[in-house]
């Protein structure tokens, strides 16, 4: 049987992470999301609130990174730890789906593993779901008003479309990415992780037949 690796992308507010959490747990297989930089800050040093603070932006470079190696000097000391934490995410990345079935929240890791053929899942919702999802799960959202949220959602939006683009060279959010798109105002979270998990665990059993 094939190893199985779930990819999540997904829209801030949208409920990817939940979706990816209750995955896991349906098919009963590793998750790793912010684990991913726990291990990083543990193998460079560095503290886990600058580690999230890097691997959340891109640095300013005038040519992406599939580009840029070959065209751009790295001089900045900044822009050269970036990319360095970049590749040790890679390899812990890599190292995670190496050692077993699992489900791996953002971090463009739909690129990282194309080797080993990830389903690759986007997560998506319009913006009233959103705008309610995150007053929900985060406190600090709750008494900001719908123009201010809203104005928050759509820059870390921003932030991981311009983070993926850079790194990899394609569109995030892209369907033509994706080997499934699920819209959480459509179904929730846990509908869709129960739903999937069902297929995959029957794909599964007939693979071992």
């Amino acid at each position: 049987m094939d190893r199985l690796i779930i990819t999540v992308g997904r829209e801030f507010g949208s409920g990817g992470r939940e979706f990816g959490r209750r995955l896991s747990d349906d098919l009963k297989i590793a998750y790793y999301d912010r684990e991913i930089i726990t291990e990083i800050a543990k193998r460079t040093s560095l503290s886990e609130e600058y580690v999230h603070q890097i691997v959340e932006r891109k640095p300013y470079m005038p040519f992406p990174i599939t580009t840029g190696r070959t065209f751009y000097p790295l001089t900045d000391p900044v822009v050269e730890q970036t990319l360095s934490i970049y590749n040790e995410q890679n390899n812990i990345i890599r190292e995670m789906a190496a050692k077993s079935d699992c489900v791996i929240v953002g971090r463009c890791a739909d690129i990282i593993l194309k080797d080993m053929h990830p389903l690759r899942i986007f997560v998506y919702s319009d913006m009233p779901s959103r705008l309610k999802r995150c007053r929900e799960k985060a406190p600090e959202h709750e008494h900001m008003s719908d123009s201010a949220l809203r104005r928050h959602i759509l820059k870390i939006d921003r932030d991981r479309a311009k983070y993926y683009s850079f790194y990899t060279g394609r569109k995030w959010g892209d369907w033509l990415n994706y080997d499934l798109c699920i819209n959480t105002a459509r179904i929730t979270p846990k509908e869709a992780a129960a739903e999937l998990a069902i297929i995959l665990e029957k794909r599964m059993g007939n693979k071992s037949n």
